[in-house]
Order: structure tokens, then C-alpha cells, then sequence
């Protein structure tokens, strides 16, 4: 029979909504304070084995006769933001199952609606962990922390509470197509997401939830957590202690050697290194120990031999006499090039890790913003370079968990680019749209201002000269009247170009609606050509005409009015005129 390892699961969802809090007491533990700076700083998985999950979820498992057979859990530890519900393995998603935790108190966040995004896209299994329910109002807290046991003992008022809470977010699901229920109502969990209340806080649904993890991964999950021999794995972080690099890596198949050399990508050639040391994590987050051997699925720490710059998020593959690096770097290419697809045009998109980049790039393909180039790292003076050379609307560099580079900070080009950088990705987005939005705006308005402005006028009764140059009073009906611009009567006949504008005696470049002036005209005879009382208006080409109708969201409704005047002077002799 096949061997199985752990499933990896991930812990995603808003950031206020509690997963470090669940996680916590999911491992019984709270998170060690360990010098800032150190290396062992902040844990990034931790394993739960078998006989932690008998213990922990014994009252749920005999409850439903559910056998355990896996060989325990392994909970990626993921910072606030949802790019690593997005790190990645070949063939989809590093985790095999997901918990998404909402507050029963909140709903639906635009981070939680991220998370599902992602979740739908990498097609990963998840299950949803509806907490603080303790929160509500006159809870009281069942004393085998079952959360179906706490929610039948509550008072009427409190359950009707919780009812109503537990409705909202079912109906809020909905409408992101997500179909979900009680754990315990379920019949096929391939067509409803299972919820489970809970409270990091009084740890009640905690045992519950894993065993929905252990009965969801043994049922469906059996072919994906099969291990093979050859050792694959994921770079989650890089460390630097003193002069040594540390790579913290979830080993999701097959097994490792300290004696193994292997090849990790990056997005040129893939970088050939020995192993100097293997630590991996003990269970419970308890820090690691120095080991020979490791096999899958296991947080570790490695030491390597290679001084060249790794990229979080990147897969790494133990070199064989059969898997050799001509194969492997073949398919970290094909990987990674599946994963990260640049158009033709668009912005440049840059990111912490891999996992945080491909994540960022399903939302911005859900929202239609292309990406010309997409890469790891800081924002660099060759992403500043290129982005100089896309056209005004593209000139935007995007940075997630990254900041400039301070090589930058002093650089020409950076004056015509917009750089936008945040840790929250729903947040870069939004500001991304914002600004792509309010950028448009002002393109079509320069395209408009080397239009002709629109202006219709009347002619008042004073008549200063009556021709070489014609001189007379106008009130500019609506629209603005600007120096130099050719006017029509309503007959269609070209009267002639306004030499200058006087008002209170002033010469003046531009006048508003409402106003009354004197303008001269040259070549103009006013007795023969004009008469007091009638309307002038701008004189426009088909061309202009259309370029107005194209960007008519910018023209005031006295402009469009004015636009549909001039159309129906025009259309006189053509009847097709701008149309």
C-alpha cells in the first residue's frame, strides 16, 4: 500500500478575524517571543502527529465514527495577507486543504472575499472556521467545547443570535457561488463547503475542526497525499544569520538527505547546491532539531552551500542519476512560466515570493489589468527604466510586501511613474484602480483640450465697427469662448476666427458662460454677415465632432447640448454627419 503523509493545510482569511489565535490553540500553545533579529524568529508551519490529533479531536472523532489514518497534520503558519493561500507546488496549490476563518461577528471582509477568489482558482478544498462565537452577546461555553453542543444549550434569544449571524454569512457566501452549510448537516461535502463555530478564545469547535480536517483529507484526499521517493519542496522564507542563509521549506514529497545536492529555481537558471545541514520542526512549534534524514510532508530548515540570492516561494528538487538538472530545470521552467504569464502590454506587477506574485496576479486578471513584466524583489532601476518607456496610462509599478529600492530614490524617470506599494493586497489593488481610473480621466481631458472649445453665442446690440475687423458685442450663451476660434451661423456658413476678446475694456484669453463681451473679427462685414439677436457656434470638423462624442463622460450637459446644435446645423446638408 502507498505510504500517506501529512496533509499541509493553510490558515487564511481578514486580517482581525483570528488565525494565528486558532492556530495557537489548535497546537495547544501561544506563539514563543524570541529575540527580534534571531533566527527563530517566527515558526512557519508546525506539526500536529497523530497521537496530538487523537488526543485533541478524540470527543468529535468517536462522536461521528470517524477512523484516523492519517499520520498526523502540517498547518503552514501564513502571514496576514492572502498571497499564501496561493503558494504553489507543481500541478496547483502547496496546500492540500485550506481553513478560512471568519468572524461570525464581522462577515465577509474584502480580504475574505480574496481569499475565496484564490481558493476558487487554485481549486484547493478549504473549510470554513466561523469564529469567535463567544463574542455573541450572553454565550455560554459548553464544557466539552463542542461548538454543536454550546450552540443547542444557549438561551432562545442568544441562539436566535446566532442563528441570524450564521444565516448572513451563509447568504454572503452565496452570492460568491459558494454553497455552505453546518458541518453537521452535510451530506456531500463535494458540493458544500462544511462550517464549523468556534472560539479561538474559550477553544470551543477547535476539536471539531480537526476532525473535519482528518475525515475530508482521508476521504478525498488519499491519491494527492501519496509520497514517492524523490524529495520536492518549497522555499517559504530565506534567513540570513550572521554570514549563513537559512532556507525555511515545507519538504511535500518524497524524502531528503543531508547528503542529497539539489536544484532550486529561480527565474534563470536553476542554482545546484549541497546540503550542509537539515533541521526540521518539531512538533508543536517547539523549535527543531538537527536530522540525517527527513521525508514528506515536514517543515525544515536548511543550510546550503550555495551564496547565490534564493527567492521565497520557489520549488526545489533533489538531483538523481534519473532526475537529472537538465530535466528538472525543463520543468521549473515550464512551472514558472505557467504560472507567471506577462502581456504584451500593461504594468509592471513586483512581489516578496513567488506564491505572493501569482497570487496577485489572479486578482489583477480577475479586474482585466494586464501586466507587461512581473518578478521577485524590490522595485529596481531596471523595472523603473522599463516602465519609463510604456505609454502615460501604463507608467505604474506595483509593489506587494516590497518597497523601492533606495538606488531609485534620486532618479529621473521616476517623475513621470506612479509606484504603489502595500501589504494588503485587496488595499494595492483598490489604490491601483483609483489611480489607473483617475489617470484616464486626465488623458482624455488633455485629448480634449486640443479640441476646439464649445461655445455658442448670441449677438448682442452693439455693433463698435462694422467690418476690418469687425466689432461687436456677443453674450456667451454656454460654453466657453476662447481666443482664436472659427465660428458658424445656424445656416452653416463660415463667419470667421475671433482676433481678440475684450471684457471691461480688458483684453481677456477666455470667457464663461453668462458673460458679455466685445470680439473682433477680421474679414467680416457685420451688415451683410450678421444680424443682432442670432447664434453663433464653434465651428467643428467631423473628426472633432466624433472625438467629442467619444469622451462626452467629460463634457458638461450644457457642452452636450450645444454638441447636438452644431450636429443638427451640420446634418442639414449631410444627413450621415458625424455619425
Amino acid at each position: 500500500m502507498a505510504k500517506i503523509r501529512q496533509p499541509i493545510i493553510t490558515i487564511a482569511g481578514h486580517v482581525d478575524h483570528g488565525k494565528t489565535s486558532i492556530l495557537d490553540k489548535i497546537r495547544g500553545t501561544s506563539i514563543q517571543k524570541t529575540e527580534a533579529g534571531g533566527i527563530t524568529q517566527k515558526i512557519s508551519f508546525t506539526a500536529l502527529p497523530r497521537e496530538t490529533i487523537q488526543q485533541r479531536a478524540k470527543t468529535t472523532l468517536d462522536k461521528f465514527k470517524i477512523p484516523l489514518e492519517i499520520p498526523g497534520l502540517l498547518f503552514i503558519d501564513t502571514p496576514g495577507h492572502a498571497a499564501f493561500t496561493n503558494l504553489r507546488k507543481r500541478g496547483g496549490a502547496l496546500a492540500d486543504i485550506a481553513i478560512l476563518v471568519i468572524d461570525i461577528n464581522d462577515g465577509i471582509k474584502p480580504q475574505t472575499a480574496e481569499v475565496l477568489q484564490i481558493l476558487k482558482a487554485n481549486k484547493t478544498p478549504f473549510i470554513i472556521a466561523l469564529n469567535k462565537i463567544d463574542n455573541i452577546s450572553g454565550w455560554q461555553t459548553s464544557q466539552n467545547l463542542l461548538s454543536l453542543e454550546s450552540i443547542e444549550n444557549q438561551a432562545i434569544n442568544v441562539k436566535q443570535n446566532f442563528d441570524e449571524k450564521f444565516y448572513t454569512i451563509i447568504g454572503a457566501l452565496h452570492s460568491h457561488n459558494i454553497t455552505a452549510d453546518m458541518y453537521s448537516k452535510i451530506e456531500d461535502f463535494t458540493k458544500s463547503i462544511a462550517i464549523v463555530p468556534c472560539s479561538a478564545q474559550t477553544g470551543e469547535g477547535i476539536t471539531e475542526i480537526l476532525a473535519m480536517l482528518t475525515a475530508l483529507s482521508q476521504k478525498f484526499l488519499k491519491e494527492r497525499i501519496q509520497t514517492k521517493e524523490l524529495g520536492k519542496g518549497v522555499v517559504l522564507e530565506v534567513k540570513k544569520d550572521k554570514a549563513m542563509s537559512f532556507l525555511e521549506c515545507i519538504l511535500y514529497d518524497g524524502k531528503l538527505s543531508s547528503t542529497d545536492e539539489i536544484a532550486i529555481a529561480s527565474f534563470n537558471e536553476p542554482i545546484q547546491t549541497k546540503i550542509r545541514n537539515i533541521q526540521k520542526a518539531r512538533p508543536l512549534n517547539k523549535g527543531y532539531k538537527t536530522k540525517q534524514k527527513v521525508k514528506a510532508a515536514t517543515g525544515i530548515k536548511l543550510q546550503i552551500t550555495s551564496k547565490e540570492e534564493i527567492l521565497p516561494g520557489m520549488p526545489f528538487q533533489v538531483i538523481t542519476p534519473k532526475n537529472t538538472i537538465k530535466k528538472i530545470t525543463q520543468e521549473f521552467a515550464e512551472e514558472i512560466s505557467e504560472e507567471i504569464q506577462a502581456n504584451e502590454t500593461g504594468i509592471v506587477a513586483k512581489a516578496d515570493s513567488l506564491g505572493s506574485l501569482e497570487a496577485l496576479l489572479v486578482l489583477l486578471k480577475e479586474k482585466q489589468i494586464q501586466i507587461i513584466k512581473a518578478d521577485i524583489g524590490p522595485i529596481s532601476k531596471k523595472d523603473v527604466y522599463l516602465c519609463n518607456t510604456l505609454p502615460e496610462e501604463d507608467k505604474i509599478i506595483i509593489g506587494f510586501n516590497v518597497q523601492p529600492s533606495e538606488d531609485i530614490q534620486n532618479l529621473e524617470e521616476l517623475k513621470n511613474i506612479k509606484i504603489i506599494t502595500s501589504e494588503i493586497v485587496y488595499k494595492l489593488i483598490e489604490d491601483l484602480e483609483k489611480y489607473k481610473t483617475e489617470k484616464l480621466r486626465e488623458i482624455e481631458r488633455k485629448k480634449l483640450a486640443e479640441l476646439p472649445t464649445i461655445c455658442k453665442l448670441t449677438i448682442l446690440d452693439f455693433v463698435f465697427r462694422n467690418s476690418s475687423p469687425a466689432v461687436f458685442g456677443v453674450k456667451v450663451q454656454s460654453g466657453i469662448l476662447k481666443n482664436k476660434e472659427r465660428f458658424i451661423n445656424r445656416d452653416d456658413k463660415k463667419i470667421g476666427q475671433i482676433k481678440e476678446i475684450q471684457e471691461d475694456k480688458k483684453s481677456a484669453q477666455k470667457v464663461l458662460a453668462g458673460k458679455e463681451v466685445a470680439i473682433s473679427m477680421p474679414g467680416v462685414n457685420f451688415e451683410r454677415q450678421l444680424s443682432i439677436g442670432e447664434h453663433l457656434y464653434t465651428n467643428l470638423s467631423e473628426t472633432q465632432f466624433r472625438k467629442f462624442k467619444e469622451h462626452k463622460s467629460l463634457l458638461s450637459s450644457e457642452e452636450k447640448a450645444i454638441l447636438q446644435e452644431i450636429a443638427q446645423i451640420k446634418r442639414k446638408e449631410n444627413t450621415t454627419w458625424g455619425i
